[in-house]
Order: structure tokens, then sequence, then C-alpha cells
């Protein structure tokens, strides 16, 4: 049995491909039933974020039953399998430490990743597909990230793809404190947008969402405008800049609503920034002229500053998921060494209840506590050296001496005994 990971992320997969495998928090809990009916999976956890989709298992064999899983979602397509990484045992351990520390991220040490294995863990457990081996794995995980912002600058000055992107907005495209920003959804993403939106003094703030009572919240806490998705298009010429993460399954802006509203704006131009995965802009909008559209994969270009920066603390993070990912190992052949044991001690365990239970029912019956007691330890003795003495016995016939050593050691008090006898 092996701990597996298997995945796709903005590094092996397009936006195009990423939004297909894409897990929405309604479809978590099935898949993961679905993957703990496969024969040879014994737990599992999902991660579906903007930037990966991946897959952690205790299971037997190869892995390869997980990737046809994973490559049979309904949307996947059959070129998957080009793409999926995969990992095994140390170095399954190691990606996920790498991924909840944020090495693995879009934005180098970006702080949500962490949240957001948090809530996988979270929701496994709560489907039924989580075990003490997976547990102990993601336990490890959350340790190691803590330790790696506590001992590290890797989480010095947060960035995220939300605040990346208004930075971008900022520098690139227009001042923020003359300009109307729109925020399509209510999720993490455009909670951290609208907080550096503010921040920068934009203008005027409005928050679309399917459901108004999630964007009324959000609006009150950042003096924005709330609106129903429903009316999207009376208020998009209105927005110069805007940004959409939601977790709908399409698109919710598309190229017809763009045209319309910039010519309603005489075409000046507008910035969609599109934060989702699947992706929530249509694709052909960006063939519009005075439309600028940037996805996700798009900011991986703007961000590369950060990542020289935070080369160096990421070095040093790095050291400490090495350090961690090796006790972790160690602990776990520790325990497949101790395994004889534990089956030594519960097969003592089964014969001693069995005797006992057995010794119950005689003296129920009538039978003489000695005599009980006698047959109690006969009954124990000869089911507990049984199958050492035939063990011992074959191997004197056959010349292994390695098997008697062994005894020995095991049982010191019955070789002196022998001794002196």
């Amino acid at each position: 049995m092996s701990l597996h990971v298997l995945g796709i992320n903005h590094q092996t997969a397009p936006v195009a491909l990423r939004e297909q495998v894409a897990f929405g928090p309604d479809a978590l809990a099935g898949a993961l039933q679905s993957l703990r009916a496969l024969p040879q999976v014994h737990e599992a956890v999902l991660l579906s974020t903007c930037n990966r989709t991946e897959l952690y298992a205790h299971a037997d064999g190869d892995g390869q039953l997980l990737a046809d899983w994973l490559a049979s979602h309904p949307d996947a397509g059959h070129d998957l399998h080009a793409y999926l990484y995969r990992h095994r045992d140390a170095d399954a351990v190691r990606h996920l430490f790498r991924v909840a520390t944020g090495l693995d991220s879009l934005v180098l040490g970006e702080p949500q990743i962490l949240g957001q294995v948090k809530q996988a863990w979270a929701v496994s457990r709560e489907a039924g597909a989580l075990g003490g081996q997976l547990d102990r794995l993601f336990q490890h995980a959350f340790a190691t990230a803590k330790r790696a912002r506590t001992d590290t600058r890797i989480g010095a000055n947060p960035v995220s793809v939300a605040s990346t992107a208004v930075r971008l907005a900022q520098d690139n495209f227009a001042r923020l404190d003359e300009s109307t920003v729109l925020l399509i959804g209510a999720g993490e993403t455009i909670e951290l947008a609208a907080r550096h939106l503010v921040e920068a003094r934009t203008r005027r703030l409005l928050i679309a969402n399917r459901t108004l009572a999630h964007a009324q919240e959000l609006a009150s806490r950042h003096g924005g405008y709330a609106l129903p998705l429903a009316e999207l298009d009376k208020h998009l010429a209105e927005a110069d800049i805007v940004i959409a993460a939601t977790a709908s399954r399409e698109p919710v802006l598309h190229r017809p609503q763009v045209e319309h509203a910039l010519r309603l704006r005489r075409h000046r131009p507008m910035l969609l920034l599109d934060l989702a995965v699947p992706r929530d802009i249509a694709h052909d909008v960006s063939g519009l002229r005075d439309v600028f559209l940037y996805t996700v994969d798009d900011l991986e270009r703007a961000i590369e500053d950060n990542r020289r920066s935070r080369r160096e603390a990421a070095e040093q993070a790095e050291a400490i998921v090495e350090l961690q990912t090796a006790r972790f190992v160690e602990q776990l052949q520790a325990q497949g060494r101790q395994q004889p044991v534990v089956r030594l001690r519960a097969h003592g365990e089964a014969a001693r209840a069995e005797a006992l239970a057995k010794a119950r029912q005689q003296l129920a019956a009538g039978m003489p506590p000695e005599q009980a007691l006698e047959l109690l330890a006969h009954t124990l003795t000869n089911r507990l050296l049984h199958a050492p003495t035939i063990a011992l016995r074959e191997a004197a016939l056959s010349g292994d001496g390695e098997l008697g050593r062994a005894a020995e050691k095991l049982f010191p008090a019955a070789a002196r005994d022998a001794g002196d006898a």
C-alpha cells in the first residue's frame, strides 16, 4: 500500500484544460465517494483550486487506476494522461508539503493555498474518505507550512492572485481613484480583491453575485454597491475594470454582453481580469477591440518579480520541507517495522480472549475452578506456542540455525533453562 499524488497544475496544463478537470464544491463529496468505491483505494483527498486539481490517495497498486479515474472526469477529454504528474510515497509527501507551504503556487508563497488544502482535508473527513494515513500526512503538512512561514520570509508581504490582478490594473491600465471596478462573485478571491481595491482608493466599487445577499454582505464591508447577477447587463458599461471569480461551471460573461457595453461606453477600453477556473469570461471576448482580457495564466508573467524577491526565502522553506519530509517518511517506515509486533500482540490478545471465554463457560457449567484454571493455562500455552514450535522444528530439520538464534533472543529465559539442563 502506498501514498499517491496525481494531478495537473498551472505548470503542466493550460487553463482551458484545468477548467475541464476542476471539481466544484458541490461535486467534491460525490467524487470522493466514487474514488473510495474503487477496490484499490483506502483513503482519498481531492484538492481543486483555480491553479490545480490534485488527487491524494492511500491505495494499492501503481496508481494507474487513479489516473484512469481522473481522466474519466466528464469534461477531462482524452489527453489528460499526457499532462498528469505522479508522485509516490516520499515524493508524494514532499509534493504536498511544497503545495501547503506555497512553494508550488503560481504566486510563490501565497497564503490562500494553505486554507484550500485544509478545506480539502475537511471535506474528505466529512465525506468519510479520510483515514489514519492521510490524516497524519495532512496534519504534518499543516505543521510544516506553519513552520516555514514562521522561520522564513516566504510569507512576508503576502501576495495573492487577487492582489497581483489589482496591481496589474493599477500599474498598466488606469488610475483606480478615477475608475469604476465591477467584481463578479463573492468568494475569498473577490473578498481579497475588494480589500486591495479599497486600499488603493478605487473611486467606485460594484459587486455582482448570483446570491444578492452575499454581494450585499461584501458591499457593506467594503463600501460597494451590490447587485444581482441577473442585472449585470444594466451595469456592465459603467465598469472600467471587471474582476471575475465565481464557482460557475459555465462563463457568466459572454461576447454579446461586452460588445453592447462597449457601444454604450463609446468604445472606451475595458480591462477584464478572469481569476476563475473554469473561466467566467468567454474566451472569444478576447477578440474584441478595446478589450484587454487576462486569465490566471496571463498573471504568471506579471508576478515574476515577486518570484525573484522571494527566491532566498523559498530556498530556506525548501530546506524545511526536505527535513519534514524525511521525518515523516521515517515515521512511516517505523510504523511498518512495528507491524509484526502489532500482529503478534493482536494474536496473543485473541488467544487470551478465546481461552478466557471457554473457561467461563466451563465454570458456568459446574467445572471445579482448579480444573478450569488448569485447562485455561494449557489451552493458552498451546495456542501461543503451537506455530513457533512447528517453525523451530522445521528449521532444525532443514539446518536453518538463524531462526533458532532469533528464538534465543526472543525467549532468553528458555535458552538459559535449556543450558542449565
